[in-house]
């Protein structure tokens, strides 16, 4: 049986009035009482008999993070364990990482000079840490740590790096306060440098990403080059796509009603990181995006054309065609695909959004079997606001006088 979830609009919680319990799907559920107390709680049944766990106010828990936990404890009554006792059972095994970090951020936040540094720190962790977030500190080991770092390590060098050192402080605090004892599973030195490699290192394969607060100055000198290879790396920066999936656009996979960019599964082959099966993927368009390929369609919107002609109209651009106008603006060092990092890091660092939504945008596969068994759309949607979040934040602006770009053959 197919059972609906996220049935709560986004403003559920501030909204919704009428007592008793409001579903959202999976078992979680709105709780809204007669004295006006709202909450979130887990309802599921164990044999005949119905259980009911309360998982926090609306005060202190969005829907999104009750959904997270509705999530984890699902995941827990398909394999068989109670909700219930496996919290109580936390509870005596100490604070988890998540709980712990939160309350060590509040503690450090005199030694940092502005707010942002903290909400860096506390998205870093939460973005990255969701493997460890909820276990007992007490709990984490090596094992965990190699998990969480080695599908960024290579991937975003700089944030991993972050990630691990703040991971590290996070819990030599914890053993300070006696929450945990023995070597920091985090540490570098005599630890992790004989499991991961170290990242100067990193030549092959490791793309140097531009770092995310100079992509809007190199967006707005973007803004100034017609040629077509300079608007097809904005429109690549923009969807925080791949070389292969811009260079092969073509008019056909445009929907300027709805705004959405559908790339064929045929470009997303062996791309789609964790998937056993490529699939089509669509992508939300942000204003900016719909106006570059309106500039440069004047040579002909047919669906068979390339968006993006190279040297010849019925073939696209070169693979090296954005790496050239790198060169060009003197940022040779930076790779295009590293734009993805880019944006990556932005999403973590700079914006509330759930690190499942900037994975997602990536075209990235998310979450355990059974997550991903629930989730029965793309978040189309839900992506949109991040990529026009994206848009907003590189600030691009068209340059005045230009009525079509001159291609450069």
């Amino acid at each position: 049986m197919v059972h609906t979830v996220n049935r709560l609009p986004p403003r559920a919680a501030q909204t919704l009035t009428d007592v008793g319990l409001h579903a959202d799907g999976g078992g979680l559920y709105l709780r809204i009482k007669d004295s006006g107390s709202k909450s979130w709680v887990f309802i599921w049944k164990k044999g005949t008999k119905r259980r009911e766990m309360g998982l926090g106010s609306t005060h202190v828990f969005t829907l999104a993070e009750a959904r997270k936990q509705a999530v984890e404890s699902l995941r827990l009554v398909a394999n068989g364990l109670d909700p219930i006792e496996e919290r109580r059972k936390r509870s005596v095994e100490g604070p988890t990482f998540g709980a712990f970090s939160l309350v060590h951020i509040e503690a450090k936040q005199s030694e940092w000079k502005t707010a942002k540094h903290k909400q860096h720190w506390e998205n870093s962790l939460r973005n990255h840490c969701g493997l460890i977030w909820d276990m007992p500190i007490s709990k984490i080991g090596n094992v965990e740590i190699v998990a969480l770092l080695k599908p960024i390590w290579a991937d975003i060098p700089d944030m991993a790096r972050r990630v691990r050192e703040r991971v590290e402080d996070v819990l030599d605090a914890a053993k300070v306060l006696g929450h945990r004892s023995g070597e920091n599973p985090a540490a570098w030195r005599g630890n992790l440098e004989h499991v991961l490699p170290r990242q100067m290192r990193l030549t092959r394969g490791h793309m140097a990403a531009l770092p995310y607060s100079q992509v809007p100055a190199l967006m707005k000198e973007l803004a100034t080059y017609v040629a077509m290879s300079a608007k097809a790396l904005e429109f690549l920066i923009l969807n925080a796509a791949r070389t292969v999936e811009v260079i092969g656009a073509k008019w056909s996979e445009i929907d300027f009603e709805a705004k959405v960019w559908t790339v064929p599964a045929v470009r997303m082959k062996g791309m789609m990181a964790g998937t056993k099966k490529p699939k089509e993927h669509r992508k939300p368009l942000s204003d900016r995006s719909i106006e570059i390929l309106r500039f440069v369609g004047f040579l002909g919107m047919d669906g068979d054309a390339f968006i993006f002609p190279g040297g010849k109209v019925d073939k696209g651009l070169s693979n090296m065609a954005m790496a050239e106008q790198m060169k060009r603006m003197g940022r040779g060092e930076f790779t295009v695909h590293g734009f993805r990092s880019s944006f990556r890091d932005w999403v973590g660092e700079e914006t509330e959004f759930a690190r499942e939504l900037g994975e997602l945008s990536l075209a990235h596969s998310v979450g355990t079997d059974v997550e991903q068994a629930y989730r029965r759309g793309d978040a189309l949607e839900r992506r949109r606001v991040v990529m026009v979040a994206w848009d907003s934040y590189l600030m691009v602006k068209t340059p005045r006088g230009r009525s079509r770009p001159v291609v450069a053959r």
